[in-house]
């Protein structure tokens, strides 16, 4: 502006001079140095920083007084150039001062109220030195129109101005939520040119991204990010999208070379298009995959993996054992299973604690990784129970010593903070596809083996038989059967006489279970009673034998007793007090008359509500047997804190102890002491024979139970036996004790003095033979004679009696019966070798 004004000025003075106008050289030199002046104030005004740093309102008010003194100067310099000749100085002069003018309102026009003060002055100028008259009316008519024009653009400037101010905030808003969404959340964005180059991405995918030295800007986007082709929906390439222009969605992609981190991403991305068509490059964005890939593989461990020992879990084991089965059955070979359960690990869990359990089934983890090694694969089905597949291996002496070469290592003892534990293990071994084809199949079997070695003792292996199946079945069916028994009164009780042994009276009567199958006939409670434990019939049935007891007994003497058992599992119900009380309310026999007869096994969890059972019993008034003395844990120090009131002596003590040489006896006396010292009644079950009850009553036991003195018998019988006999017990049976004998038919030499003969062994025992095929006479008792019970060795005996043919003998010294084998196992290593 101010160089057109300097023109504009120089034009005029130029014209006047070469008009040789003498009297407009003053004036126009004036009025040009005034709009000189002026312009030289406007370039101070907005160049000097003291004055550029005006408040707005001292800028628009100088630049008003700016913009009217040029007005007035410049149409001043105008009228003067007027005065001209009318020729082409004239004509110059004239274009050179509008131009100025239109400069200058262009310059001030950002200004308007500065455009209307010039506007305004040059409107005021044209009336003054014009007077009324058109000039003066055409000016003032543009300066209206010009004023409504700036009102009108004045409206724009506003509402532009406010939307400038709202776009400002929200793109403020919009960069602050970006910048938050980079920088603190799983988010990212990122742009490429026309090339498919890296033109922006998020700061830290950036920083991830960057190479020694190569930062990804500028870079192909393909060479920065690969894909997880693996992926479902990422068969197409990102060179691909970026060729073809078409958009992608939640590719799974990862860095192409160099990280510092395992990073994944979830990346999106368009075409971008402009306005007139035209392909711009791609924008999209992107998510951070990482934590949800950790998650997943998490995932799939916990799914695959036992979280505590890291063991394959039953869920692995089971897709591993499928395949391994589908691959042996197309190359017609053979898969071998263990399945593991471990010994006595429960007893560390209920004293010791969980932890120390875990801890515990950690190093048996351990062990069993060391002991199978590359044979197979190991995992953990939950709890102590483990499996083991090994594939392409059926030989049995193989898996018979690496099962033996487990159980030995599985069964050394553990060392848990400062405690050693030693625990067992049992193994059941199947074999694929004899033992079953497919993984269900083979399960079983090898928990059907395993329940065999567990039956046999523990710390076994038994591989599947065919019979144990067939077990299994028989005791499914014999379930259904009690159930269809209980509902259909199939159950009935017998009882057998418990007698005093000095008066020979019979003081009470134990109930026992029996069940008469309508196809089967008579079931033994040895078969049934574990089924209805296992099945959890035991509660029920225990309730109605202790009922009917008591309902039974209400018919007899007062003073005669009846024992009821108690199975370990009712003993752990706390109702029980409730019901015995009910049964004897409902039979209106006196507590004490009841007996309730409780094995070792209720010891097993010995905890405060043992005690507490005990002493609810005990507060109803029922008496407490210990039945089976002996044969259980053998621990003293549950009966110095339960209060029983009766030992009962275990049979196998009882059975031979009348014999010479038997320490049975020895046994039953330390007992008949131990209770008589704690004021405890004995009673010695088993007793078969006259001469064990004289055995009995010389060692003090107070009380015999057997079939010396019947059998068992129904309630109607012992109410007449009660009721006719007076109450008195007969001794039945043999007078004197005998070992078990062994039927057989076996050829044997036989020699009397100097004769020799062959007879035949009909039976044996270890203190006797009945031989046949021979008479030794009349009178023959105490004839000596020798005879051949292994080869090549006689042995002395002597007659005890001879009848039909027949005669029995009685060996000078006991024999042991295991002999009898031995020669027939000889010679089968004989023919082995």
């Amino acid at each position: 502006m101010f160089f057109v004004q300097l023109a504009a000025v120089a034009t005029v003075t130029c014209s006047v001079i070469l008009a040789e106008r003498v009297d407009l050289i003053l004036t126009v030199g004036l009025e040009g140095a005034a709009v000189l002046l002026l312009g030289l104030t406007g370039l101070i005004i907005l160049k000097c920083p003291p004055m550029r740093d005006w408040r707005p309102h001292l800028h628009v008010r100088s630049a008003v007084g700016y913009g009217s003194g040029l007005a007035l100067a410049m149409t001043a310099l105008l009228w003067s150039a007027s005065e001209l000749a009318t020729d082409r100085m004239q004509l110059a002069s004239f274009i050179g001062i509008l131009g100025a003018m239109g400069v200058t309102a262009l310059a001030l026009h950002p200004m308007r109220a500065a455009l209307l003060g010039f506007a305004a002055t040059i409107a005021g100028m044209i009336a003054a030195l014009t007077g009324p008259g058109p000039g003066t009316y055409i000016a003032c008519g543009c300066l209206v129109g010009l004023g409504l024009a700036m009102r009108r653009l004045a409206l724009l400037d506003g509402e532009q101005a406010s939307h400038r101010v709202r776009d400002h905030r929200e793109g403020l808003l919009a960069a602050r939520l970006v910048h938050e969404f980079e920088s603190q959340g799983t988010g990212w964005f990122w742009q490429t040119d026309r090339e498919g180059l890296l033109t922006y991405i998020s700061p830290k995918v950036a920083e991830a991204l960057a190479e020694p030295d190569l930062p990804p800007i500028g870079r192909p986007l393909n060479n920065v990010f690969k894909m997880d082709n693996v992926s479902p929906g990422t068969e197409r390439t990102l060179g691909f999208h970026l060729s073809s222009r078409t958009g992608f969605s939640d590719y799974p992609v990862r860095p192409a070379t160099f990280s510092t981190i395992d990073s994944w991403w979830s990346m999106s991305g368009r075409p971008v298009i402009d306005s007139h068509g035209k392909f711009q490059g791609f924008i999209g964005s992107g998510s951070d995959l990482t934590e949800k890939r950790r998650a997943e593989a998490e995932i799939t461990r916990l799914a695959l993996f036992d979280g505590l020992t890291g063991l394959a879990n039953r869920q692995r084991m089971r897709v591993s054992l499928d395949q391994t089965l589908k691959q042996s059955s197309h190359h017609q070979r053979s898969t071998a299973m263990f399945l593991l359960d471990l010994d006595r690990f429960k007893v560390v869990n209920d004293t010791l604690g969980h932890q120390t359990g875990d801890a515990l089934l950690a190093q048996v983890a351990q062990r069993l990784l060391r002991s199978i090694g590359d044979a197979g694969l190991v995992g953990r089905l939950g709890g102590d129970e483990f499996q083991v597949v090994l594939p392409d291996e059926d030989n049995v002496e193989t898996l018979s010593d690496l099962a033996r070469s487990v159980i030995a290592t599985l069964s050394q003892p553990y060392s848990i903070d400062g405690a050693s534990i030693t625990i067992g293990c049992s193994i059941g071994v199947a074999v694929a596809p004899r033992d079953g084809p497919d993984a269900e199949t083979l399960v079983r079997n090898a928990d059907l083996a395993l329940y065999a070695a567990k039956a046999d003792g523990r710390g076994v292996h038994r591989f599947y038989r065919e019979e144990l199946l067939h077990g299994a079945q028989n005791r499914r069916q014999l379930e259904d059967d009690l159930r269809h028994a209980l509902i259909k009164n199939e159950l009935h009780l017998v009882y057998q006489p418990v007698v005093c042994t000095e008066s020979a009276r019979i003081m009470g009567y134990e109930a026992l279970l029996r069940w008469e199958h309508p196809t089967r006939g008579s079931i033994s409670p040895a078969d049934f009673i574990p089924v209805a434990e296992d099945s959890g019939m035991i509660e029920s049935i225990g309730e109605w034998v202790l009922r009917t007891a008591c309902l039974e007994a209400a018919r007899w003497p007062r003073h005669v007793r009846v024992g009821v058992n108690v199975s370990p599992i009712q003993f752990a119900n706390p109702a029980l007090p409730s019901i015995i009380t009910n049964a004897l309310a409902k039979s209106g026999i006196a507590a004490s008359r009841l007996e309730l007869e409780i094995t070792e096994g209720v010891f097993l969890d010995e905890t405060a509500s043992s005690d507490a059972m005990f002493k609810a019993l005990k507060g109803i008034g029922v008496r407490l047997a210990l039945d089976d003395f002996g044969t259980g844990y053998s621990s003293l120090g549950y009966l110095k804190s339960a209060p029983f009131d009766k030992i009962k002596i275990d049979q196998s003590f009882v059975r031979g102890a009348a014999m010479a040489g038997n320490r049975n006896a020895a046994i039953i006396k330390a007992i008949v002491t131990l209770a008589t010292t704690m004021n405890m009644e004995t009673t010695a079950e088993g007793v078969e024979t006259q001469d064990e009850i004289e055995l009995i009553r010389e060692l003090g036991c107070s009380h015999i139970q057997g079939f010396v003195y019947g059998r068992p018998a129904r309630a109607e019988d012992v109410y007449r036996v009660l009721t006719e006999g007076g109450g008195m017990a007969t001794a039945i049976g043999f007078k004197v004790s005998r070992s078990q004998r062994t039927a057989m038919m076996r050829s044997a030499r036989l020699r009397v003095g100097n004769v020799e003969g062959e007879v035949r062994i009909r039976n044996i025992s270890s203190s006797g033979a009945m031989i046949d095929g021979i008479d030794f006479g009349r009178n023959a008792e105490d004839i000596a004679l020798q005879i051949e019970l292994v080869d090549g060795q006689m042995f002395p005996a002597r007659v005890m009696w001879n009848r039909d043919g027949k005669a029995g003998i009685a060996f000078a010294e006991n024999f042991n019966m295991e002999r009898l084998n031995a020669p027939v196992e000889e010679r089968l290593a004989r023919l082995a070798g």
